[in-house]
């Protein structure tokens, strides 16, 4: 099944909160013992970092594989105003425009994240961090064979400018990342300083700290909040060879790229070229695969994993088709009812939308079997709340009873399982029963509010493969009475249209970080994202009971307080069902031509796989790809 929206995955922007492990013992040890006044390699929120200030490489970096070859993509995820589609930008750090995937490999931060710790970041274009004594600032030292693409330094001065710029101009989820930033000073060429206001928790701290840098001399004589088919320099490993909009983008390593070496970026990256070819539509693209014009792509439509993939190559062994096991992070794939629209208001609207889609049917006759029915928008974590609260929940919950359902206080809401007809009538006669308490009652063969006007609901989707999937979920809103319908639109109107949350109802899918900030959670369930152009609050959720445990989430002292304020996050949720948790995948299927090679073990929080995989020459021979 293809996702609407796939975003905040990615390890190089907001590289905390975005792409993080766990190691085999986590220590509950709290930020206030890290060491001030000290020049520091690495900091964590909650635990101890896994490597010490002189190791050389991540444990799950490949500094033995080879170099080279090329890895023609099919992207199966993006971030900020990065399209899969299509692109008419290569400014990926605004709202305007669609910008390729993997921009972000053309820039480095000041620290970037593991992927095998939950909350650890290690200096990049930084060679130390020093955390003052009130913990409210950090002093970076940067290092001094640090240069952009165009062989000028990083300096301070160009920190202090993208910091400054992407708070006021930069696309809403860095806003969101850096507005606890107070101040930021260059101390010197070399010596920058990020001052926060005090009301950040320590995650969201280093979460500002994944911040891609660029250079100021380029913004000169330029606005930077544009659209403009001139890149960005960077400092990052890879920069464009050649694109051409809406087509394809190929990015080259660079020779001259000045970490390589270093610790945070050596045994990645091995290929000379990665290449990305934008296909309107998934047929065209899988027929791509099949002829070896694509050699990597995840497979999301059930339908195709079980009847496209009988072709020669995979016979024959060219092709690989494999599971891979899904990253222990939050999988995030709901509909979002848009409640700026007051007939979705009403949560028992909600939980009656809810019931009409017949999962165990859906699964049996279009998915293959191949999805579990989501019940938590963190499904796969360690915050999916069972059972009732525990003491440490109620003592979260209590001060806050009279604001959400009673139903909080008992047993965590779960998925109705249908009779798998189809057309559960038990399940739609309650369905039919919450409507009549919202208001809504059958009026011939509609739904009608006391006013006589009728309950429409427009599913806007840019993927054939959700219409097929759903088409049975339109159908049984339309047998209850619903004035239901699938709207099919193409890339760049569906992007625009999300952003101006013009939309009755979208499915959108994100992977969050194994350690959520209030920021990032803000974006998604905060009140002040409701109405922010380009949040992902797609519902306009607003909710006093919920803010307060985004901030009890914010300010956790321990990963024990955090799972706590997060479980009890997740029973709010699940009740008021803002968003409605639909399927999910436990496993990535991926299918590739066999020219690659890999550790058969991945990293736990993140599967880069473009940077983690490597050309292997021997292999292509085999199948006449060299």
């Amino acid at each position: 099944m293809a996702t609407a929206l796939s975003r905040l995955t990615r390890r190089r922007f907001g590289q905390l909160a975005l792409a993080a492990g766990a190691t085999t013992v986590l220590p509950r040890t709290l930020f206030a013992e890290v060491a001030t006044e000290t020049p520091l390699h690495g900091l964590s929120a909650f635990g101890e970092l896994k490597y010490g200030p002189n190791f050389t490489h991540f444990d799950y970096a490949s500094p033995e594989a080879p170099q080279g070859g090329q890895m023609n993509l099919a992207v199966s995820n993006w971030t900020l105003n990065q399209s899969p589609s299509t692109f008419d930008t290569l400014n990926t750090f605004v709202l305007q425009g669609n910008a390729p995937p993997r921009m972000e490999s053309l820039y480095d931060a000041l620290m970037v994240s593991s992927l095998d710790e939950p909350d650890a970041i290690y200096c990049a274009l930084a060679e130390s961090v020093t955390v003052s004594k009130d913990r409210n600032s950090f002093t970076f030292k940067l290092r001094p064979e640090a240069k952009f693409s165009t062989g000028e330094p990083v300096t301070a001065d160009d920190v202090v400018f993208t910091y400054e710029t992407l708070k006021e101009l930069g696309h809403p989820s860095l806003q969101v990342v850096l507005r606890a930033v107070s101040e930021i000073v260059a101390d010197d060429a070399r010596t920058v300083r990020i001052g926060f206001s005090g009301e950040q928790s320590y995650q969201d701290a280093l979460n500002a700290f994944g911040i891609p840098v660029v250079p100021r001399a380029f913004f000169e004589d330029k606005e930077f909040d544009r659209v403009s088919g001139e890149a960005i320099p960077g400092s990052g490993r890879f920069e464009i060879a050649r694109s051409e909009f809406g087509r394809f983008i190929e990015y080259r390593k660079r020779d001259d790229y000045w970490a390589k070496d270093l610790p945070f970026a050596r045994g990645l990256d091995h290929f000379d070229t990665l290449r990305i070819d934008f296909f309107r539509d998934r047929q065209p693209a899988l027929e791509a695969f099949k002829k070896g014009i694509i050699t990597f792509r995840e497979e999301f439509t059930t339908k195709d994993w079980a009847t496209e993939y009988d072709f020669p190559a995979v016979t024959s062994g060219a092709v690989v088709k494999r599971e891979f096991p899904g990253e222990e992070r939050p999988k995030f794939q709901c509909w979002a009812l848009n409640q700026r629209r007051t007939r979705f208001a009403d949560s028992r609207v909600r939980h009656a939308i809810n019931m009409c889609f017949d999962f165990e049917w859906t699964n049996a006759n279009l998915l293959f079997g191949q999805r579990i029915h989501s019940n938590s928008p963190f499904q796969g974590s360690e915050f999916v709340a069972e059972g009732k609260p525990s003491e440490a929940e109620l003592a979260l919950l209590e001060p806050l009873r009279g604001e959400m359902p009673d139903d909080v206080f008992g047993e965590v809401w779960v998925q109705p399982v249908s009779d798998g007809s189809g057309r559960d009538r038990g399940m739609l006669r309650e369905a039919t029963g919450l409507f009549a308490e919202a208001g809504w009652t059958r009026q011939g063969n509609r739904l009608v509010n006391e006013a006589g006007e009728a309950f429409r609901l427009e599913f806007m989707t840019q993927g054939q493969e959700q219409q097929r999937v759903y088409a049975k979920f339109m159908e049984t809103l339309r047998m209850i009475g619903i004035d239901a319908s699938t709207r099919l639109v193409d890339a760049a109107q569906y992007q625009d249209r999300v952003n101006r949350f013009d939309f009755d109802m979208i499915l959108a899918a994100f992977s969050l970080s194994a350690t959520p900030t209030r920021e990032s959670l803000t974006l998604f369930f905060g009140s002040e994202a409701a109405d922010r152009p380009g949040a992902y609050n797609y519902p306009g959720m607003t909710s006093k009971t919920v803010d307060a445990l985004l901030a009890k989430a914010g300010s956790a002292n321990s990963r024990d307080d955090l799972v706590t304020a997060m479980l009890a996050l997740d029973r709010v949720l699940r009740w008021r069902l803002d968003w409605l948790p639909n399927i999910n995948a436990n496993v990535h299927r991926a299918a590739f031509w066999n020219i690659f090679g890999f550790k058969d073990t991945k990293p736990d929080y993140g599967w880069p796989v473009e940077s983690l995989w490597w050309f292997d020459k021997e292999k292509a021979k085999a199948i006449g790809r060299a």
